[in-house]
């Protein structure tokens, strides 16, 4: 059984915090062949995997003399942590930093049958293992040194995800005024559609369909707007007349719209653009054509000022 104070189970949280994204920042720079700094936070700690070892800790307890109980307590609870951590996330920030969409057997995308078994092969390791010789290194530090040290990683964290969480937030906010311009494109698009429908088929030789994409409203509104102009110019009729003062609001709100969209997709805060270096597999089901847009445009950036 593990007798520790409230002190040294937070020196434990913070340490394999650290721990965790030693390995994951490693991992994922070696595959992406770039130092990459993983993570929610900005600084040097993992909360999942501090949160996952005190996890493992606690419900391999009972079971310390079974090593099947132990694997199998490791499966359910880290299983269990994933799973909550993720809704709770994606409920907050409307983004998921994973997703196990493409692997088999998942459920929602937050948890997968691989993973889960991988835990408690995790958690026995952790337990016979890892935590023998971090259990060792804590013990062996002086009381008031691991309370002062314990006490200054508790500030710098909390300061670390409170910076941490706001900018998910503004994240969020930032995707859903982008998501915000594409519904008032699109509302722009039906209503041109409606004054070209009651026109008539003259207005000229424009594609009918262009997609649900951002891009492709885009250039349906652009070619539409030409195609009313010229039709306006060459065949006037009392209809477009009738709407000409509609067609210029609607060719403002068009404009505006579309710089506010450029403006969002450029991304000024340097938080935001350091969450996504730091988290490139987040995915978002509600913001997916906003979020891969952000993403697509800060790479193209990146390569640019490397290329500088």
């Amino acid at each position: 059984m593990y007798h520790y104070t409230i002190v040294q189970w937070l020196f434990l949280f913070y340490f394999y915090c650290f721990f965790g994204w030693c390995f994951e920042s490693a991992y994922v720079s070696i595959k992406s062949r770039k130092l990459t700094n993983r993570g929610f936070m900005r600084g040097p700690f993992l909360p999942l995997y501090g949160s996952g070892a005190i996890m493992m800790l606690v419900v391999s307890m009972p079971f310390q003399d079974n090593i099947f109980l132990v694997y199998v307590a490791g499966c359910i609870g880290a299983t269990v942590l994933e799973y909550v951590t993720g809704v709770t996330m994606e409920a907050l920030f409307k983004v998921r930093y994973w997703d196990y969409s493409q692997n088999k057997f998942n459920f929602q995308g937050h948890i997968c049958l691989g993973t889960s078994l991988a835990w408690g092969g995790l958690t026995i390791l952790m337990t016979e293992g890892i935590h023998v010789p971090v259990e060792a290194l804590m013990l062996s530090i002086p009381g008031q040194i691991l309370t002062a040290v314990t006490v200054v990683l508790t500030a710098y964290n909390i300061a670390d995800f409170a910076i941490s969480f706001k900018t998910a937030i503004d994240l969020r906010d930032l995707l859903d005024k982008m998501e915000h311009t594409k519904e008032e494109l699109l509302r722009i698009q039906k209503r041109l559609d409606v004054i070209i429908a009651v026109t008539g088929e003259s207005i000229g030789n424009y594609r009918d369909a262009f997609g649900d994409n951002v891009e492709g409203v885009i250039t349906g509104i652009e070619e539409k707007l030409e195609g009313i102009k010229e039709a306006a110019r060459t065949k006037p009729s009392e209809y477009l007349e009738s709407v000409k003062e509609e067609l210029l609001e609607l060719k403002t709100r068009f404009a505006v719209n579309l710089e506010l969209r450029k403006y969002f997709a450029g991304l000024k805060d340097f938080f935001q653009r350091d969450m996504i270096r730091s988290n490139p597999g987040m995915t978002s089901r509600r913001y997916k054509e906003s979020l891969e847009e952000l993403k697509e445009k800060f790479s193209r950036k990146r390569g640019k000022d490397k290329r500088e």
